[in-house]
């Protein structure tokens, strides 16, 4: 049964109106800086096994007329011997080109999400706040690996179909002009003819982009909150519910399929027709004695290979297609402009050392507003406090009241609408990003642990600390005992997200991480909300060594960590 239509995804369509698809063929070679020479190279062996292919071809018209004008046998051999041999120097050449287009699209893919990574990086949580994870995922990982076919073989065949025609050409005119002018009529049209769909096709294409973008943003949620799907008994209507987008995927992919044989008929239509029409009026031409059977044997055969290059191009037109729509999930990651920028020149000399000292003057906030959403309510107003160096305050308060603002801010994921930000007496708009996070360490309500070992986490604080700096941050922390009990102690898994530990065993983790980045400023945003009785009292100690000497803003709502600030 056909399931019913999809609902809508507002996140999806907002995010695939950023860039005009006409632009995306501009942009696109435009990232092909560095490897050009690559693609100019394997659209070199692509023209060197047409050549050879057209080599061949009048070999086998020049032999074929000698048969039939009746010369010994011998004297055809030799023709017949190079009509063998040069199909194994057009594979030669065509190998080449493969190995260089692969080679090329699998560099440009790297580079490509080299490019994504620092620019997410560059854009923060701030800026990622309002898109999907799925949206995201998919314009990294899939919409680049349909790149691939761009890079690697469209462009250089783009190359190919318009050089090897023409000089293919040049040559059919030399033998017999009449006859090449045909040829180039029909060639023409071949070529040419697609461009009939070419609004429809570039309309179904985004459209499908679309619909497999949305499948795969819901598909990642359904994946992410499976346990809470199962809890609640909703895993059916999930499944439902992406049945019918990918009922949406299926009918955007076969509109797109069905326009490309539609393209595809009308140019093998062209191709059969030049050849019939040139076969027809060449045969009429020889009974008159206008051609030689030679020349128009040669012809016949050398419109096998002006066809072969637009045929390809065509093959490989739908990939295409597809890539240009997945480029412009792409473009339009990276037309996302960061909500918080560093400045031109940073107001604190690199190598300087900060007074952890944490000033908020007369702050207010308000989120940014999600595409399509309602205008928000400010999540700070008129908010001042300070902390002295060695100092550590407690920010309490009801769900909602801006705790985790303040964090924020502090981190310099966004920067106020109004007021000012200070560490060590500098606005954290002057300073740099990476300098103002230098100086903080994080431990918040919900400990992210990569898919890695023990010790990779913590190493993420300090990439270079030793094992003994790891076994010392975790002694402090009360993770050492745990740590040292597991399979394989600090080399052991811990899973996606830490799920083979405990709450209060990851939360002690995020601890000893704090611990080992060693940062004059500590913030602990709800750092014992999910843990229990038992666990607090083992976290609460911690917390309090990690403190020591250190600039701390606490958030929470239990007394016994509110108790640890001055």
């Amino acid at each position: 049964m056909r399931p019913g239509p999809a609902r809508k995804s507002t996140a999806m369509t907002a995010s695939t109106n950023g860039t005009a698809p006409a632009s995306i063929p501009r942009r696109l070679f435009a990232q092909t800086d560095g490897v050009r020479g690559r693609i100019a190279l394997a659209a070199g062996f692509g023209l060197l096994a047409s050549a050879s292919g057209v080599l061949r071809l009048s070999v086998q018209g020049v032999a074929l007329a000698d048969l039939f004008a009746g010369k010994p046998f011998g004297d055809v051999v030799p023709w017949l011997l190079a009509v063998v041999a040069l199909p194994f120097l057009r594979l030669t050449f065509i190998t080449l080109q493969q190995l260089v287009g692969h080679e090329t699209a699998a560099r440009m893919k790297v580079r490509l999400r080299g490019r994504i990574y620092a620019h997410l990086l560059d854009l923060g949580p701030g800026s990622l706040g309002t898109r999907r994870t799925g949206d995201v995922l998919v314009a990294a990982v899939e919409a680049v690996e349909q790149l691939d076919i761009y890079f690697g073989r469209y462009l250089p065949q783009l190359v190919v179909s318009f050089v090897a025609p023409v000089g293919i050409f040049l040559l059919m005119a030399w033998i017999d002009l009449p006859s090449a002018l045909l040829f180039l009529a029909f060639a023409a049209l071949a070529l040419l003819a697609p461009n009939l769909f070419r609004t429809r096709t570039n309309v179904t294409s985004v459209e499908r982009r679309r619909a497999y973008d949305d499948l795969a943003a819901e598909f990642v949620d359904a994946i992410q909150g499976l346990p809470t799907l199962k809890a609640f008994g909703q895993g059916a209507r999930t499944g439902k519910d992406l049945a019918r987008r990918s009922w949406s995927l299926f009918e955007a992919t076969m509109s797109v399929l069905a326009l490309n044989i539609a393209e595809g008929g009308v140019s093998n239509v062209a191709m059969l027709a030049g050849a019939a029409v040139t076969l027809a009026w060449g045969a009429v031409r020889v009974e008159a004695g206008d051609l030689g059977l030679a020349p128009l044997m040669i012809l016949l055969f050398l419109g096998v290979e002006v066809f072969r290059p637009i045929r390809e191009l065509r093959q490989l037109r739908h990939q295409n297609l597809l890539a240009m729509a997945s480029a412009i999930g792409v473009f339009d990651l990276f037309d996302t402009r960061p909500v918080v920028t560093d400045p031109a020149t940073s107001a604190v000399p690199a190598g300087k050392a900060i007074e952890p000292v944490i000033a908020l003057r007369d702050v207010t906030f308000t989120y940014p507003r999600a595409t399509g959403g309602t205008a928000r309510q400010p999540a700070l107003t008129g908010v001042s406090f300070a902390v002295p160096a060695g100092g550590s305050l407690a920010i309490v308060g009801p769900s909602g009241a801006g705790k985790s603002t303040v964090v924020s801010l502090l981190m310099r994921f966004f920067d106020p609408q109004g007021g000012t930000v200070m560490i060590g007496g500098h606005d954290l708009r002057t300073m740099t990003r990476a300098q103002v996070r230098d100086q903080m360490a994080l431990v918040s309500q919900d400990t992210w642990l990569f898919h890695g070992t023990v010790a990779d986490n913590l190493r993420v604080a300090r990439a270079d600390a030793s094992d003994a700096d790891l076994v010392r941050a975790c002694t402090a922390a009360g993770a050492h005992a745990f740590v040292s009990e597991l399979p394989a102690g600090y080399g052991t898994i811990v899973g996606e997200r830490g799920l083979r530990l405990s709450g209060g065993q990851r939360q002690r983790l995020a601890i000893a991480r704090a611990l080992l980045k060693d940062a004059p400023i500590l913030i602990l945003d709800e750092a014992t909300s999910h843990v229990d009785a038992e666990n607090e009292a083992i976290i609460q100690t911690a917390l309090a060594v990690a403190m020591r000497g250190r600039t701390t803003i606490v958030i929470a709502h239990r007394p016994g960590t509110i108790a640890l600030a001055d």
